[in-house]
């Protein structure tokens, strides 16, 4: 194993020698070295925050494979039982006027975004990069875009890094 260490560091003369920092890594776990990396070569300005993104989904479409949160909001008032909002979907205000209307879904609202102002910092502190946060119903075109977008909206007013998908609202 010596003569292995001996071999690479003589490959690796020329890199060392054009280095201008030398990093030991024996003393460090991955988020402490991230941390002392960041440190040196950003400034607090360019530090970039957490990027979040929010997804719509159906779950008879599947669940969505990189969700890191998912919000299951099936026991919304659903518009699909309604007939004129049935074409509708969760981007029409007709349709977010009735998700809304419901006192469940305005507890939902209050308890989810506290929950997720509580859980992003200690996200961020954690050294997370990104973060996907899905809201699924049942085909993906009216509760779960509905909420999607009024997290996308709450989290935009503080000013996170975000993307918005409603992954199956032309699939419905």
């Amino acid at each position: 194993m010596t003569e292995a260490i001996r071999l690479e560091r003589e490959a690796l003369a020329g890199l060392r020698a054009m280095a201008g920092r030398i990093i030991d890594t024996s003393d460090y776990h991955v988020h402490q070295l991230r941390a002392a990396v960041t440190s040196w070569y950003t400034t607090a300005k360019h530090r970039r925050r957490m990027t979040i993104s929010v997804l719509s989904f159906g779950y008879k479409f599947g669940l969505p494979f990189n969700a890191d949160l998912v919000f299951d909001v099936r026991f919304l008032p659903n518009p699909h039982f309604v007939d004129h909002l049935r074409a509708g979907s969760g981007n029409d205000q007709p349709v977010v006027e009735y998700v809304l209307a419901s006192q469940v879904t305005q507890n939902f609202l209050k308890r989810c975004f506290e929950f997720i102002a509580f859980l992003l910092p200690h996200y961020e502190r954690e050294g997370k990069a990104y973060l996907t946060i899905a809201f699924g119903c049942t085909g993906g075109r009216h509760r779960s875009v509905a909420i999607a977008n009024l997290l996308h909206q709450h989290l935009h007013e503080q000013e996170y890094q975000l993307t918005l998908t409603h992954r199956d609202l032309e699939k419905s």
